[in-house]
């Protein structure tokens, strides 16, 4: 009986949202329709290799036998070691962080130890870290897709092609989360200066407290790193539906 997968609450407007409730931006709405949005993002060599994942006929050879894989395990697997990842940062959660999050510059200066840098740093590194556990993860579901039936092998296929074709669209577009992060650390930033007494000197070592200004930033950073992850996981997890409803008993 097939065990089954795992279910995450997944909303592609979950990262918009996340973003948008800590950095005010103006974005007008696309008339476009979503065909026409789609077209921008497929150059014309992507192009050809979808129409061809989608007009190959279907192969009616016999599945290769292989180790049947369980998707819900791998899948719970990957996303906790990531969300672990997340949430034990080494310092705001004392832990063995695999990524560790930044201290503060340990001294008065206070726009050196007010430096973003090392938190963009930060991000960019739990970037790397998803996309290099959950590539692998997604080509092991596409080809246990193809090994079930024609159907689901032109699935694996048409899966593979938007893959590479949305790759560098999905890389440039999340590369600039960590730069509207920036804008939030910055006022979290500016607004703590400002509340301070004039001629009063400011104690970094106080700005990871619950409550303080950085601290502040380190919760919502987390939060949309995990957001971020959800969306990662969306063609995993659309991949994984695929295969349960084969082996679903009937």
């Amino acid at each position: 009986m097939a065990r089954a997968s795992p279910r995450t609450r997944f909303d592609s407007a979950q990262l918009i949202r996340a973003l948008s409730a800590l950095v005010a931006t103006d974005v007008a709405d696309s008339r476009q329709s979503f065909a026409d949005r789609l077209g921008q993002w497929l150059d014309f060599a992507d192009a050809i290799a979808l129409c061809s994942a989608l007009d190959s006929p279907a192969d009616t050879r016999a599945p290769a036998a292989a180790e049947p894989l369980a998707p819900g395990d791998e899948f719970a697997r990957v996303r906790g070691a990531l969300l672990d990842s997340i949430n034990t940062d080494g310092l705001l959660t004392p832990g063995k962080a695999r990524i560790r999050l930044p201290a503060p510059a340990w001294h008065a200066g206070t726009e050196g130890a007010a430096d973003y840098l090392p938190y963009h740093r930060y991000y960019l590194a739990h970037q790397r870290d998803m996309g290099a556990a959950i590539a692998p993860l997604r080509a092991s579901l596409r080809a246990e897709l193809a090994r079930q039936s024609p159907a689901l092998r032109q699935l694996a296929t048409l899966d593979g092609v938007l893959d590479q074709a949305f790759a560098p669209r999905e890389r440039s577009l999340l590369a600039s989360v960590p730069q509207l992060l920036g804008r939030r650390f910055e006022q979290l930033h500016q607004a703590h200066r400002r509340v301070q007494p004039a001629g009063a000197a400011d104690d970094p070592a106080r700005w990871l407290q619950p409550g303080a200004w950085l601290h502040t930033f380190c919760q919502d950073m987390r939060l949309v790193l995990q957001a971020e992850l959800d969306l990662r996981l969306q063609p995993v997890q659309g991949l994984m539906d695929a295969l349960n409803e084969v082996k679903r008993p009937q």
